[in-house]
């Protein structure tokens, strides 16, 4: 009996091990080359082999001629030229550059999508409190199950061993502790028309990254939104807030609708559901290409490449919306693509999950760990949608920093545009930190008043 229950208890210990297992942070060796020839984020500070990708030498750290802080930005590279277009034409010369959605796109509207790419710049960076914690997380940071600990106010896994690992990068990434924009979204449908969908203010703040905390009380909120709708008049007065936890059961959001007059916690928020955000026009996990929950998946780190993406948009803020939100896709004249090296992580389904994309390819930024570009494929195993997500140089983070993004269906033509800045009197501001019941059911019940 003794024995048997011996057993019984090994085989019991094996199997929690299997079904949320804990993966070790790096050593302290491995973790000092982000003091060498790593960046403190954990990208490679020397430039490629024929120059076209710069060494990092300490990110953008000057100041934008005429940006008044609080106010709209200006464009630290308004002077340059395209280097060269990538076309429909001249495409297979870049294939190796490409994901398969801008292949897809090229091949979609030969005649009006095209990538100008310009001079490579590596504007990346972060205050030095948070270079010191990703140090710190280097050799704390630990994966148990989905869920990551030991890791605060930094990239958690600066120097990853696999796809979930940098997943989390992307999740944590650097972007301030609290900030706000003024943003339009649109709609894009395959008969050429623009809607739009949201004319609304958004308050977001990083809890992951309060910089005078230590992470020792630190209840896992990582991010936390507020969206508020002015417009369109069928929408204004909607509100939707979000709070995200490091355990994604614990992550939630609530809905405060006109009509009803009261607030709703959503009952899935996460992963394929449509989220009002949008308008439901985009997922919740499709939202800056991926922020959903980690567990549906399996994550392979497939190694690092040199690709072509969108980098330092601060250009497509120079003009107005209508300039920038076209039919069928943005005005390839005001968007800014560079060559950048990118860690490539590829998603497939677990067996008993369900998914409307059961594979994806997500493309890594090596010096913001964030998600450039990402495709998604279908049940059927054919391309569906690519995903992107612009950056912006802002000084006064200090980084440079993800905001307007959105999809491209390349089956049927509809795409959406969320996060556009471009009419607004400030394009986005760090704040002064919201208070936590602006985040909260509780507090959107207040705050709802039409």
């Amino acid at each position: 009996m003794q024995s048997q229950s011996r057993k019984t208890l090994i085989a019991l210990v094996a199997s929690l091990a299997c079904a949320a297992p804990v993966w070790a942070a790096v050593g302290a060796d491995e973790a000092a080359t982000l003091k060498t020839e790593l960046t403190p984020l954990g990208g490679e500070k020397a430039a490629n082999k024929d120059g076209s990708i710069p060494a990092w030498t300490g990110g953008f750290t000057g100041k934008i001629a005429g940006e008044k802080e609080g106010g709209r930005r200006g464009d630290p590279f308004k002077a340059e030229k395209p280097l060269y277009s990538v076309t429909a034409k001249n495409m297979a010369q870049y294939t190796d550059k490409l994901s398969d959605g801008v292949k897809a796109l090229l091949k979609k509207y030969p005649d009006s999508y095209r990538l100008d790419v310009y001079p490579t710049h590596r504007t990346a960076m972060a205050p030095q409190w948070v270079y010191d914690n990703t140090a710190k997380n280097a050799v704390t940071a630990k994966m148990n199950g989905d869920v990551p600990t030991g890791a605060y106010g930094g990239i958690p896994f600066p120097i990853p061993k696999n796809g979930l690992e940098a997943m989390w990068n992307h999740k944590l990434a650097w972007r301030g502790e609290s900030w706000e924009a003024d943003l339009n979204q649109y709609q894009l449908t395959s008969d050429g028309k623009v809607v739009l969908t949201t004319d609304g203010l958004i308050r977001q703040r990083m809890p992951y990254y309060f910089k005078e905390e230590t992470g020792a009380n630190y209840d896992g909120v990582f991010w936390e939104v507020n969206l508020t709708n002015s417009g369109p008049p069928i929408r204004a007065g909607e509100m939707i807030v979000g709070r995200q936890n490091l355990d994604e059961d614990k992550s939630a959001s609530y809905v405060y609708l006109t009509g009803q007059r009261r607030v709703r916690k959503l009952p899935n928020a996460c992963c394929d559901t449509p989220t009002p955000a949008t308008a439901g026009l985009m997922s919740f996990d499709e939202l800056s290409v991926f922020s959903g929950t980690t567990s549906r998946f399996n994550w392979k780190l497939a190694g690092k490449k040199e690709m072509l993406i969108p980098y330092n948009n601060n250009r497509i803020l120079q003009v107005k919306d209508s300039d920038l939100v076209k039919p069928y896709h943005l005005n390839p004249d005001h968007v800014r693509w560079e060559l950048h090296r990118v860690w490539v992580v590829e998603a497939t389904l677990k067996d008993g999950q369900r998914h409307q994309a059961p594979k994806s390819t997500y493309y890594l930024d090596e010096d913001t760990w964030v998600a450039a570009l990402g495709d998604r494929w279908d049940a059927k195993g054919d391309l569906w949608k690519t995903l992107w997500l612009f950056n912006y140089v802002m000084p006064d983070a200090p980084g440079t920093v993800q905001q307007t993004m959105g999809f491209y269906d390349v089956q049927t033509g509809n795409a959406y545009v969320a996060n556009v800045l471009n009419d607004k009197p400030f394009h986005h501001r760090f704040t002064k930190r919201w208070p936590t019941d602006t985040f909260t059911g509780q507090g959107l019940a207040s705050q709802g008043v039409r």
